[in-house]
């Protein structure tokens, strides 16, 4: 796509498609470094529902509530994890009915190198853009973005 000249409107199509194109950018920069340190299997959705499973844990339904998606999704992701070993599912203490969900060592590691990822990134955007243009492009999209219309229900955009 040709970059519009400096001070031209870009058509409406163009934001989505730059938005994307950024994001895209950083998530691809971040998973092929997780793969590097030994994380190839991890794909977008699965840091959001590592996220999801949280600290301390949390049921299938729990998960599927804070990711937006069916007990039954959260419940196929969360094999998947499994399968990868970034998760266990353990008899709960309050409730022996049910099971928790917790992080594994190898998921919290990925976590950690997932936040540290994120960070030399966004370094890199300001090395390139200045501070300034960074946090003024966060707060615009934060200012865009309601808080409200954020779900993270990622499994159906970056299955893969």
């Amino acid at each position: 796509m040709a970059e519009p000249e400096e001070g031209r409107a870009g058509a409406g199509f163009e934001l989505p498609i730059l938005l994307f194109a950024g994001f895209r950018s950083i998530i691809d920069e971040l998973h092929h470094e997780l793969a590097a340190h030994g994380h190839p299997d991890v794909r977008p959705a699965y840091g959001f529902a590592l996220q999801a499973v949280g600290s301390d844990g949390a049921s299938a339904s729990e998960i599927g509530r804070r990711l937006g998606v069916s007990k039954q999704a959260a419940g196929k992701t969360v094999e998947k994890l499994e399968g990868f070993g970034y998760v266990e599912r353990v008899d709960d203490p309050e409730d022996g009915r049910r099971k928790l969900v917790r992080l594994t060592a190898r998921g919290v590691d990925m976590l950690a190198r997932s936040a540290e990822g994120f960070d030399r990134i966004r370094a890199e955007w300001v090395r390139a853009l200045g501070v300034e243009r960074v946090r003024a492009l966060e707060a615009d999209l934060r200012m865009m973005a309601p808080a409200n219309a954020f779900r993270l229900d990622a499994e159906r955009w970056f299955a893969g």
